[in-house]
């Protein structure tokens, strides 16, 4: 091991025992705020890591499915090919769609209520957005919430450090300085679960976005597709 990483490793340790201490040092109220905030971090990142596999996911078999449905000579060669790209939004258009058209054709043979494929399709696309926005509102809470939260920690810890100081009789910041240090922790790990969350809200709202404005889209091709199978 060279010098210059075991002295990296001595400073990583050091820094660590000195965030143990401080944290060990904070009063029952303290460490309440701290553990609220670890628990906000940990859920946020499960959440951010939940979502952007999902969204990955649902990015990958749209540009499949789409493939396969712009290849499609009629609805019916769509309908076999669906399964293989299940997990798909625009997959879960399709079958209201599709759903919509098959009671229309068996009862005259033909599409007679074009307004009612839309809202059919209209239907799809809300209740797939409404899926992918899913747990969305953690991040957006842990953003807006948890700086606050490590604020009110520090408010009290420096009540806690002042109301030591008075007590003690001294009014130097050797005396006030560590009770002021242990209080800005909780605004650290405040913010250390917040920006990430707001990064990933911004980030997954903006990816949402564009998938709700790809099943828009679609839902114009399925209507072509459709009248084309099975127009009048």
């Amino acid at each position: 091991m060279s010098f210059d990483t075991h002295a990296a490793l001595l400073l990583q340790t050091d820094t660590l025992d000195t965030v143990l201490q401080h944290v060990q040092g904070e009063g029952p109220a303290g460490l309440l705020v701290l553990a609220v905030l670890i628990v906000f971090s940990i859920y946020s990142w499960t959440v951010i890591f939940a979502k952007f596999g999902a969204l990955r996911g649902a990015k990958k078999t749209n540009a499949r499915f789409l493939r396969a449905f712009r290849k499609a000579a009629n609805l019916e060669a769509v309908v076999v090919a669906c399964e293989q790209f299940r997990p798909s939004p625009l997959v879960s258009v399709f079958d209201f769609g599709y759903e919509e058209i098959e009671r229309q054709v068996k009862s005259r043979g033909a599409i007679t209520n074009r307004a009612a494929v839309e809202r059919a399709l209209q239907l799809g696309i809300s209740e797939e957005l409404t899926r992918l926005e899913n747990r969305m509102g953690v991040l957006a809470t842990t953003a807006s919430v948890s700086p606050f939260v490590g604020l009110l920690g520090t408010v009290m810890g420096i009540i806690r450090a002042f109301d030591a100081l008075s007590t003690q009789g001294s009014t130097s910041l050797r005396a006030v300085g560590p009770g002021i240090a242990q209080a800005l922790y909780a605004t650290a790990i405040g913010l250390f679960a917040a920006i990430p969350a707001s990064i990933a809200y911004n980030a997954f709202g903006a990816r949402i976005r564009d998938i709700g404005t790809r099943m828009d889209d679609f839902g114009l091709e399925f209507l072509n597709l459709a009248e084309r199978s099975f127009g009048e």
